[in-house]
């Protein structure tokens, strides 16, 4: 099943093809993509899409028991730096899911990945995700104006959020 690490509740682990059900629980939700750069997906796109994520080195499914709640999003970029993102079903967030994976595998990537650096991208509306990425004890290094398009029409601003190596290990 290609399990990349576990934590109390949860298995962080490769997107599999059977996962396109739980995976259209959260992509076919307007309000959990609201954020997100990509419109929000029908059910039969998200079944399509978690076979895609399965062939994927960038998805990763969050699991509690056998149903997946979550997907990270890791992709690299220069010079040791990786981009991390989440997405969880709306009727698991509150629960402390999002940060008990993300943390682990935060510590995952720092401590098996060579990894340098890790960047989050979130909406400046997004005040649950941005709170997620100082609790994980990433700094606000950027403020970028207007850059994406909004769903509503216009653009969107957001905050680029980081973590060093060297940080993480404090």
């Amino acid at each position: 099943m290609d399990i990349l690490l576990r934590t109390e509740r949860l298995t962080v682990r490769k997107f599999q093809p059977y996962d396109g059900d739980d995976l259209a629980e959260i992509l076919t939700d307007k309000d959990v993509t609201y954020f997100e750069p990509y419109d929000t997906f029908t059910h039969e796109a998200a079944v399509a899409e978690a076979s895609k994520f399965s062939e994927s080195s960038e998805f990763f499914a969050v699991a509690l028991e056998d149903k997946v709640i979550g997907k990270i999003f890791f992709s690299k970029r220069e010079y040791g730096t990786y981009e991390i993102g989440y997405t969880f079903n709306g009727k698991y967030q509150g629960n402390g899911y999002a940060s008990e994976s993300v943390v682990a595998f935060i510590g995952y990537a720092f401590n098996n990945m060579g990894v340098r650096r890790i960047i989050a991208e979130v909406d400046v509306r997004n005040e649950r995700s941005y709170k997620l990425c100082e609790r994980l004890g990433m700094r606000r290094e950027a403020e970028f104006k207007q850059v994406y398009p909004s769903k509503e029409g216009g653009y969107n601003d957001f905050y680029i959020y980081a973590i060093l190596k060297e940080e993480y290990n404090k």
